[in-house]
């Protein structure tokens, strides 16, 4: 459904051959034994979790997808590991969800987080998504066995695609649902004006698919097609969009106060993120999921829009402002 930020994969043509460099891409960095990355030389110790260092003796390889959120997560899991006793190698940042897959796959990184609905739909091919988040999950656990994946329970963090209106437009409109949409469009179809990706545009779990859940018609002049950060500026300081696509996760959500509208139809797939680790690794340190369990707990949709506007509204290092998050939260102390 949309790309690296949350990693749905595109269909038709393009998108086989956009998945087959990518997986060439993953080959080789395999083939070269993913020797690249740095030690993580934090010192820092237990708090609430990695009490009595758990992981003492373990030398263990962190990694993440090259988007803000997914290397806060992995910079997350690193730490932890980090104050449980671990020497830990940072391999976060890998270009794309199929080479940090691979990694994971293959051995040569131990544990990162991924998301519920990437997994489902791209990794294990399923089209239809499967609506109740923790059924999905579930499907993923269990298929997943056999490449030699285990998922850990996932979090409430939810990084799917959404529509967004800004909070001066909506006082007029009181828009709360996407089903509150379809009757503005019927009502008054001058109204509603989308800015979405050309992509988002054209597939049926886009823009037309949505349509069709809600039993709405956008006419064409009123879908206006951009690049993903002109969307955001374009909803919050401009009368040329009512509404917007966003991804539910993005921290310029609230620093451009922008309101979420829910999918109350429960069209987007869910797109949970949860720690996989690379299997043998878990046998051999089953303490992994005591240590990041607590983690996943406390991770929702808001706590990601509050870091990814860190990173991506202020300019802030990932790796520092999941360090100075865990601290905050009490996971972990400074040493």
């Amino acid at each position: 459904m949309r790309t690296e930020k949350g990693a749905v994969p595109r269909t038709g043509a393009r998108s086989v051959t956009a998945l087959a460099l990518a997986a060439t891409l993953a080959a080789a960095l395999a083939g070269c034994g993913l020797k690249s990355g740095s030690p993580m030389v934090d010192d820092v110790v237990p708090g609430s979790v990695g009490r009595g260092q758990p992981l003492d003796g373990a030398s263990l390889t962190v990694t993440s997808k090259n988007f803000s959120e997914n290397i806060i997560l992995g910079q997350m899991i690193g730490l932890i590991f980090k104050a449980a006793g671990a020497e830990v190698l940072d391999r976060t940042n890998l270009p794309g969800s199929i080479s940090a897959r691979e990694a994971i796959i293959k051995g040569d990184a131990d544990a990162m987080y991924d998301y519920t609905g990437t997994a489902w739909i791209t990794y294990l091919g399923h089209a239809k998504p499967i609506t109740d988040p923790l059924k999905q999950w579930e499907a993923v656990r269990d298929e997943d066995r056999k490449n030699g994946v285990t998922w850990l329970p996932q979090s409430t963090l939810n990084n799917t695609y959404a529509l967004a209106i800004s909070r001066k437009n909506n006082a007029k409109y009181h828009l709360r649902t996407l089903s509150d949409v379809a009757a503005l469009a019927k009502m008054d179809p001058a109204a509603v004006t989308v800015c979405v990706e050309n992509e988002f545009a054209s597939r049926d779990d886009g823009l037309p698919g949505m349509e069709k859940a809600y039993g709405m018609s956008i006419p064409p002049r009123n879908i206006k097609k951009m690049d993903a950060g002109i969307i955001y500026t374009q909803v919050s300081k401009s009368d040329s969009c009512l509404l917007g696509e966003v991804f539910t996760t993005d921290g310029r959500i609230k620093a451009m106060d922008l309101e979420v509208l829910v999918d109350d139809k429960h069209f987007f797939p869910n797109y949970n993120a949860a720690p996989i680790v690379h299997t043998a690794t878990f046998d051999k340190y089953p303490q992994i999921a005591g240590l990041l369990d607590p983690l996943s707990k406390r991770l929702t949709t808001g706590v990601a829009q509050e870091l990814n506007a860190k990173v991506d509204v202020d300019g802030q290092d990932p790796h520092q402002v999941a360090k100075n998050w865990l601290i905050r939260e009490g996971f972990i102390k400074n040493g």
